[in-house]
């Protein structure tokens, strides 16, 4: 065991001089991420066929309209403030994390108004389903998006078996709880409680448990709470644009072409999803480098992503009609959507990477940059893309924009800019 070991760091080290990576660490963190992945996904696309084949469409699509304004409604909380505090963790700043909780469960109480602003409004017109579900989810939204940033901190000290291990049971209880609930009502309120109330619980036991576990310093680095206000604050527009497709699908075209929507894009949405790893993997390693020689290497590592995503893209689409037919015998007419949408998972890989750049080294004149030409782009395209041509619009203009942004950063990056 310990010569296989040995060969296999050895082995690792001397593709280091083809990929120009550090490999021995982007096999370890890669492995716990993906196996972190791979339960996330793993249980979403199976709570995807779950929903696809257990409750009727028009039901299905309320439920995928809430969640789409719940996407909106987690603007207050702060997103941005994962990645700062990362970014800190990874620089030996571990006081940053307690910081930046109590932040963003402040800012968090601006989503709980939000949200029962819009219950009251959807009462007044004679919604009781939405009015109860935003009043609901706007509860809990805060203290999910809060107490989830326990993560930041694992990731910024690099413990992605950790991380794994945790991010691991959350997927598999709440998917769990939430199929339970599925078999035992197809009423929305009562599904999006047992996700909401599950979910959170389970964030909230976490963090105290890293609390008790790692007991971070005290060292909290002044910038933090205000690089995460920044991240948080260029993303507003692009958090509603990202759910605008399903939003105007909900109110042009019904809940019943929504939920076909929504399951036309689950499996490359899913793929995507495991793609996250490339911003956990590369945030704390490029915070960690000089800035020029992290922007020397990108073109070459560009190049790699690029070819094994394009793979990944090309096996999709040939296996996607199996995989409707046998998993999603309802939404068959969803199959040419879900093939073009794939297209865009290049785009949205080496976007990923090129971002990271930005976040990981504080560039926030290009990352504001970046915030405002995409939104551009985003409204641009997809109102007119979505109010002509429908479902097939929205896939459409989705391949668009992902591509173009990925143009976007690299000529930015490119340009210092």
């Amino acid at each position: 065991m310990h010569n296989i070991k040995q060969q296999t760091l050895a082995g690792l080290k001397w593709l280091e001089k083809y990929t120009k990576t550090d490999m021995v660490y982007l096999a370890k963190g890669g492995f716990w991420l993906g196996i972190g992945q791979v339960l996330s996904t793993g249980m979403a696309f199976l709570l995807s066929i779950a929903f696809a084949n257990l409750l009727p469409r028009e039901t299905y699509g309320v439920y995928r309209y809430i969640l789409s304004i719940a996407s909106i409604l987690t603007i207050p909380t702060l997103s941005g403030m994962d990645s700062a505090v990362t970014r800190a963790v990874a620089q030996g700043f571990e006081g940053s994390l307690v910081d930046a909780l109590k932040t963003k469960l402040k800012w968090g109480l601006f989503t709980t108004l939000a949200g029962v602003g819009l219950g009251l409004y959807y009462f007044v017109s004679g919604n009781n389903t939405l009015a109860i579900g935003f009043v609901t989810i706007s509860v809990f939204i805060p203290l999910w998006e809060s107490f989830d940033i326990y993560s930041s901190f694992l990731n910024g000290k690099k413990l992605f078996n950790k991380y794994t291990q945790y991010y691991g049971s959350i997927q598999i209880i709440s998917g769990l709880c939430v199929f339970a609930s599925l078999l035992f009502t197809k009423n929305v309120l009562a599904i999006l409680t047992a996700y909401y109330l599950v979910n959170t619980a389970i964030r909230i036991i976490f963090f105290r448990q890293i609390i008790k576990t790692f007991h971070p310093n005290n060292n909290i680095d002044p910038d933090t709470i205000s690089y995460g206000k920044h991240l948080s604050f260029i993303d507003i527009i692009g958090t509603f644009l990202g759910q605008l497709d399903k939003i105007l699908l909900f109110h042009y075209l019904g809940a019943g072409n929504l939920a076909l929507y929504s399951v036309s894009i689950a499996p490359s949405e899913n793929i995507k999803g495991m793609l996250k790893n490339i911003h956990s993997l590369a945030l704390p390693k490029f915070a960690n480098r000089d800035k020029e020689e992290v922007k020397r290497g990108l073109i070459y590592k560009i190049f790699q992503l690029g070819i094994f995503v394009g793979l990944i893209t090309i096996a999709y689409i040939i296996l996607a009609p199996y995989f409707f037919h046998f998993l999603f015998p309802k939404y068959i007419d969803g199959i040419k959507y879900s093939q073009i949408l794939s297209l865009s998972l290049i785009g949205t890989s080496i976007s990923s990477l090129l971002y990271t750049y930005l976040e990981a080294h504080q560039i926030k004149k290009s990352l504001y940059k970046f915030n405002i030409y995409s939104n551009i782009v985003n409204f641009v395209i997809l109102v007119p893309f979505v109010y002509y041509w429908g479902i097939l619009g929205a896939i459409v203009a989705r391949v668009i924009i992902r591509i173009s942004f990925c143009f976007i950063l690299f000529f930015m990056i490119k340009n210092n800019n």
